[in-house]
């Protein structure tokens, strides 16, 4: 017998709140969807809802086996995969879509209410902003209502599933705060899943062609917070170092993979102070890790510093992650080089940039030293007219010669390439270091905060005496870039010969509030780790605290809880107390020796009662009348009457 296929439009009542829980649930993976399956569940939604509505039959069970088969097919070649984040979370939206096509009853609308729970759960592999704690209240309430009104009688009202619904939210609260604050925390996670790849990170590349920074600097993306533990180095003194290009073809600066160098940090001789500060670092799918320059001691685990000094990680940056770092402004590195790296870092490919070359051996032998050429150089581009923008000319073949005798217009990373090319070109080492330069100090939060816009590329030559020193040659051309920073620059109208912009003051105040906000969550809500837990269990008085007091503190406070809201239950639901006229008409029920069946009106019983002769007919009258008067007229002196008439049968 063939299934019927035709709806009867029962479900039309029902079908919104389905609709609306599946849309709540998705439109957070609507930004890393492709835009084809945003379609497709729109499409599916508007097609599912247009056959209840117009009786219309659902789609042949092959019509639904093709499309599941060809989106099952889209989703793997959009991203060459099923597994992850990204592709799971594709593939669970159109399913869930074409999951409309197939619901004849109201269980298999429970079926896409599940569905959407988990659309709702998975949204936070990817990331926990701070609306993701509003919005999962507002989708779990949605939901939650969703299957009320299916489950609902015809005369429960929407106020009412309301109302349950939220009464139902917060008996859930208390048990969730309570579970989040005292289960266990471990430092690696159950389960790994692999990352969402379907959006590029925003970050420093690990290859420099002039232009790449460029791009980054036009946006306002956090890179990572900074709060320092004393007084926070001036901006000229904010180097933050990532990593370091020793390879250049002509035209693009390569770097090595991060590598271990067990001799990295014995080249390092501290000078001054330390500088104690803790970084919040956003992922980058990359494995470079960000310090203020040079950094000696870092508490990452899994962090490494290469033979370049630069810091690196074994495993991408995938997620947010805190770390502690101990940095010196003052330092001298590498003082001793041999002839074969010397070589190395001097290396320049044949026959590029000849003009380049021609003026750093002119210069070099005008300086008569090392030291004389490098301060030579810097005096060159400070005087002559060359001019820092972020929208230079493109540059063609041989670009250094290009950008210093024609164009002279150019960013952090035409000025560091070009002053490496001169340096090699005399046999100078030179290598150029990518990172962030500046910070902008959030007075709210009292964190330095590192934008996107603060990429910049510098260089380091090495001298005999004082091995590796930095020089900035974008200090030379545009001092108030490493002086007073971006944002500052931009504020003061210096940067809008560089193409920077800002907003009003007021706005920037209302930027600088909302970033303290986002700080204040990632450190006490996503930053709620083991150690964090162990500070709050002694804060709370739990002394040396470990898994085992924490899961009997959890234990004891959810039964607890559970004790008091199923108390609050009880006392809601309790069966009402029987009103005085009930209770006296109980006593003469008991007295008459007789019980009244199941649908007897008190006149009925007293006539059984008269038949029984067990009590005189005056007293079962008087009963009776003051009884129904009492208790459904609700005449006044009734109950007295009541009460005399019961209290004198014998």
């Amino acid at each position: 017998m063939a299934r019927p296929r035709g709806t009867d439009g029962s479900l039309l009542t029902s079908l919104p709140w389905a609709l609306a829980a599946l849309g709540i649930a998705i439109a957070p993976h609507v930004p890393f969807l492709p835009p084809w399956i945003t379609a497709a569940f729109l499409g599916c939604a508007v097609w599912r809802y247009v056959v209840e509505k117009r009786r219309r039959s659902l789609p042949a069970s092959w019509v639904r086996a093709a499309l599941a088969l060809t989106c099952f097919l889209g989703v793997f070649f959009t991203y060459s995969s099923i597994s992850g984040v990204g592709p799971g979370s594709a593939l669970l939206t159109i399913m869930a879509a074409l999951k409309l096509l197939e619901t004849r009853r109201r269980r298999d609308q429970f079926v896409l209410l599940f569905l959407s729970v988990f659309l709702v759960m998975s949204s936070l592999l990817r990331e926990q902003y701070l609306w993701s704690a509003p919005y999962l209240v507002i989708s779990v309430f949605v939901i939650m209502t969703a299957w009320l009104r299916m489950s609902a009688g015809a005369t429960q009202t929407t106020r009412e599933s309301f109302r349950t619904g939220t009464r139902l939210l917060a008996y859930a609260v208390p048990l969730a705060a309570v579970m989040w604050i005292f289960f266990p925390r471990i430092s690696v996670p159950f389960w790994a899943v692999p990352v969402d790849t379907s959006r590029a990170a925003t970050g420093i590349s690990d290859t420099m062609s002039p232009g790449d920074i460029s791009s980054l600097s036009l946006s306002d993306a956090v890179a990572f917070r900074v709060s320092f533990d004393g007084v926070i180095p001036e901006p000229r003194d904010r180097y933050w170092r990532g990593l370091v290009l020793t390879r250049f073809n002509g035209r693009t600066w390569t770097g090595r993979e991060p590598s271990i160098s067990g001799a990295a940090r014995d080249e390092i001789v501290a000078l001054g102070d330390p500088i104690e500060y803790e970084v919040t670092l956003e992922p980058t799918r990359q494995q470079w890790v960000f310090a203020l320059d040079m950094p000696m001691a870092w508490s990452l685990p899994q962090t490494f510093m290469g033979p370049h000094q630069e810091l690196a990680r074994g495993i991408p940056l995938d997620q947010r992650v805190a770390y502690d770092v101990t940095s010196y402004t003052s330092f001298r590195v590498g003082t001793d080089l041999s002839d074969l790296f010397r070589r190395w870092y001097s290396a320049l490919p044949e026959d590029s940039n000849p003009r380049s070359a021609e003026l750093a051996r002119r210069m070099r032998g005008e300086a008569g030293s090392d030291e004389a050429f490098v301060e030579s150089v810097l005096t060159m581009l400070h005087e002559q007219e060359f001019y820092y923008t972020l929208e230079p000319p493109p540059l063609g073949s041989d670009p250094v010669d290009r950008f210093l005798f024609e164009t002279r217009r150019g960013f952090c990373e035409h000025y560091a390439s070009a002053f490496a090319v001169l340096m090699r070109s005399v046999g100078i080492p030179t290598r150029i270091v990518l990172g962030y330069q500046g910070g902008e100090l959030n007075p709210l939060g009292g964190h330095l905060i590192v934008r996107q816009s603060d990429a910049h590329a510098w260089t380091e030559v090495w001298l005999a005496g004082d091995g590796w020193v930095r020089v900035d040659p974008t200090a030379a051309v545009a001092p108030e870039r490493v002086e007073i920073g971006t944002s500052d620059a931009a504020f003061d109208g210096i940067g809008e010969n560089w193409g920077f912009t800002a907003p009003s003051r007021w706005v920037h105040q209302v930027a600088m509030a909302w970033d303290t906000i986002n700080a204040r969550w990632n450190e006490w809500i996503l930053g709620y780790g083991p150690e964090t837990q162990k500070s709050f269990m002694r804060w709370l008085g739990m002394l040396e605290p470990t898994w085992r007091k924490m899961m009997v503190t959890l234990i004891a406070l959810v039964i607890g809880i559970v004790m008091v809201i199923s108390l609050v239950l009880m006392f809601r639901y309790r069966p009402p107390q029987k009103d005085e006229a009930a209770r006296l008409y109980a006593r003469f029920v008991a007295r008459s020796g007789l019980q009244p069946r199941t649908g007897e009106t008190p006149r009925h019983f007293a006539r059984r009662l008269q038949h029984a002769g067990n009590i005189g007919q005056g007293t079962i009258d008087t009963i009776t009348a003051a009884y129904m008067e009492a208790r459904y007229a609700g005449m006044e002196g009734a109950h007295q009457r009541l009460r005399q008439a019961v209290d004198a049968m014998k």
